[in-house]
């Protein structure tokens, strides 16, 4: 393959080096001229300094060493496949018409996976051999022979029958190769990763002949030779691993060590002699990471289904609500009908406490944050609690000295605490025995170190409130503890359960800015953990988040009470049940309401009212033109009267789009009536302050 030539090389510094060697031996001549020349002494200078003239002269006249010097394009266009000269670092230098046609596109041998075996080639090559091996190249399949082409070079050309393929076993043509087995026993010695070198026709089932220091601590202290990878792994992957390697795959196999703390592997396969090294990888902490990813995607995906249907969802709950309110003033208690009514206000209510949960889950429903005690929050929640719990569940308390107060949404985290108990409750039955079950609540502060620890990695520095739900039940199997939090998972019979406690739980208080992590709890049983940051500085509250408890736009009268009263409301819905029966209701009650199906309509209606409405009631969402744009063109109009808006939606999605409106309030939907007729009474007739937006 080589060829050896002569050639002169022609150095320009020769034209200066000559000369100057020449005014060097004259110069050293000139003495013995002016003394005696011819004397021994002078003799003797002048043979020396012409023999040494003569010397330099043919030196420099010499023709070069003699050195290797491939002549590529002879080469490549005399061989009929494809084939390369590439560089040490896989750069395509040059190729014949078969590797332009077939793989013109490709600028250097691919890497990885793409190209098994590929580095085992090169260093066979560099060793004076030929060295074979499997690359993805512009979509097709080759095997490859690599030789040494001189310095810097190698000659890569595709094997007869170039194309390959895909059901050759691997195996097949990797075993009849020659391979490097000191270098890979070298590198395995010091890997930090498991290796072991294995004999017989079956991966699994041969013996393992020697293996690295690692893979006994990856894979316990029974992997030594003579064991087998069989009694090693998880016999669950074993035979989809089996199959891919009669496929041809030589990496990866994804497997698993046996136990409750399993570890996820990925094992490559190569040659080695008559035998087969494998080379295993712990991939268990990039697992983890592609499932939190997955969680999170899942989470994403329930949150955009949870905000896009709520609004439309809440609209619906709202006009059946508002009608089952209108048909009980006129079928009152003793009516055949009225229990009827109550039994579909009831189902209603169980509706939206479900597009709750699902906006909880999503982050996306309306927060009032309030500094809160949480021993005042959970002994105020006791007495709920223990009702929901059998009578053979005993709930058991703690709480620590000193506890911080944090910010919280108090119903919010009313419901997660209850959903977590009740999850507890459920748990235990059929498992423990009556009398036994227990359920406890422990309430304490922590700092971040102990969070870390506690399962919260990213806990941030400080303090942090710490509550704690755990049971003495069977616990939560360790392949069920991913999925726990998942949206719709649930492993109760169909019918009993939605799937949506915990996720829900998970959509609070990660809204909150903590974390709830899933343990194990002392005896068995599971334990919830939820971290939450302290409050910074009392009677802060957060923009657009904190209120105060006790404003009026956010609760239900606390005593029944006249909600009659009067004024014109221009009221601007989208949803035509939702409008035409609440300005029904206001109606019956004393005022007048002018009605407007979208916001160009409420604009128009507004402008043509000017300085004669006495509240702006408008939907949130709208077509065309949203409330908080329509209030913005029609504040010349409206001047500073109160405004009310309703919405299926977070308020914080559109609090940056009501900055700078004041006398706003804001109510959630599904909102019942008495609630809504009450509110407008209180904006009207100063009953109660109304809540700006900005708060």
């Amino acid at each position: 393959m080589n060829q050896t030539t002569r050639t002169q090389r022609f150095d320009p510094w020769l034209l200066v080096a000559a000369p100057l060697f020449m005014v060097a031996v004259a110069a050293a001549a000139y003495p013995a001229f002016r003394a005696d020349p011819v004397s021994a002494p002078g003799l003797i200078l002048l043979v020396g300094l012409t023999v040494t003239a003569l010397v330099g002269l043919f030196a420099f006249g010499r023709v070069s060493e003699v050195t290797p010097h491939l002549e590529a394009d002879d080469l490549l266009g005399a061989l009929e496949e494809p084939a390369a000269i590439v560089s040490p670092d896989g750069r395509i230098l040059a190729g014949n018409p078969g590797w332009q046609t077939a793989a013109a596109g490709a600028r250097r041998l691919p890497r990885g996976r793409a190209a098994p075996g590929l580095y085992q080639a090169f260093a066979e090559a560099r060793e004076g051999g030929t060295g074979r091996a499997r690359a993805r190249i512009e979509g097709q399949d080759w095997e490859l022979l690599i030789s040494w082409a001189g310095a810097e070079r190698y000659l890569i050309r595709v094997a007869p029958e170039a194309v390959l393929a895909p059901a050759v076993p691997v195996q097949a043509v990797e075993l009849v190769r020659p391979v490097d087995t000191a270098g890979q026993r070298a590198a395995a010695a010091g890997a930090p990763f498991g290796s072991a070198v294995v004999r017989g026709s079956d991966l699994f089932e041969g013996e393992i002949v020697e293996c690295n220091a690692a893979l006994p601590v990856l894979l316990g202290g029974r992997a030594r030779p003579s064991a087998r990878l069989a009694d090693l792994l998880d016999p669950a992957g074993l035979t989809e691993a089996r199959d891919k390697i009669v496929a041809g795959s030589v990496g990866p196999l994804e497997l698993m060590t046996p136990g409750p703390e399993a570890r996820s592997l990925h094992l490559y396969i190569a040659p080695e002699d008559d035998a087969r090294r494998v080379w295993i990888f712990d991939v268990s902490a990039q697992k983890a990471m592609e499932l939190q990813l997955n969680q999170s995607a899942k989470m994403q995906a329930i949150g955009q289904l949870a905000g896009g249907v709520a609004h439309d969802f809440n609209n619906i709950l709202m006009a059946i609500d508002n009608q089952v309110f209108d048909l009980t003033t006129r079928h009152p208690v003793g009516d055949p009908s009225y229990g009827a009514l109550v039994q579909i206000q009831q189902d209603v209510t169980r509706a939206s406490d479900l597009v709750r949960k699902l906006l909880a889950l999503a982050r996306k429903q309306t927060v009032r944050r309030e500094r809160l005690d949480l021993s005042e929050l959970i002994s105020e929640s006791e007495v709920f609690l223990r009702r929901l719990l059998r009578e053979d569940v005993k709930l058991q308390t703690e709480y620590a000295r000193d506890l911080p107060e944090v910010l919280l949404d108090r119903s919010q985290f009313e419901t997660a605490v209850m959903n977590l108990v009740v999850n507890a409750r459920d748990a235990m039955a059929g498992h423990v025995v009556p009398g036994e079950g227990r359920v406890r609540i422990a309430v304490g502060k922590v700092d971040a170190r102990a969070a870390r620890s506690g399962g919260w990695l990213e806990a941030p520095e400080g303090e942090l409130a710490l509550i704690e739900v755990s049971d003495n039940g069977p616990g939560i199997p360790a392949e069920l503890k991913e999925k726990v939090f998942e949206p719709f998972f649930t492993t109760k019979a169909v019918g009993e359960g939605t799937g949506m406690g915990l996720a829900s739980v998970y959509g609070i208080v990660d809204q909150s800015g903590g974390r709830i992590v899933l343990g194990d709890a002392e005896g068995g049983g599971a334990m919830f953990r939820i971290y939450l940051p302290v409050a910074r500085a009392p009677a802060v509250a957060e923009a657009g988040t904190e209120a105060p408890a006790t404003s009026s736009a956010g609760r239900a009268p606390r005593k029944p009470r006249d909600l009659s009263g009067a004024g014109r409301i221009l009221f601007a819905e989208d949803e035509n049940n939702v409008r035409v029966l609440t300005a029904k209701l206001l109606r019956a009650r004393g005022y007048e309401v002018i009605e407007a199906s979208n916001g160009h309509e409420a604009l128009e209606l507004a402008e043509e009212y000017a300085g004669k409405i006495d509240l702006l009631l408008s939907d949130v969402v709208m077509p065309d033109l949203d409330g908080p744009t329509m209030l913005k063109n029609a504040r010349p109009f409206l001047g500073d009267i109160p405004v009310l808006f309703m919405s299926g939606h977070a308020e914080a999605d559109f609090s940056d789009l009501l900055e700078g409106n004041a006398n706003v309030s804001f109510l959630a939907k599904p909102v019942r009536f008495p609630i809504l007729a009450g509110t407008i009474k209180d904006l009207l007739h100063g009953d109660a302050e109304p809540q700006s937006s900005a708060a």
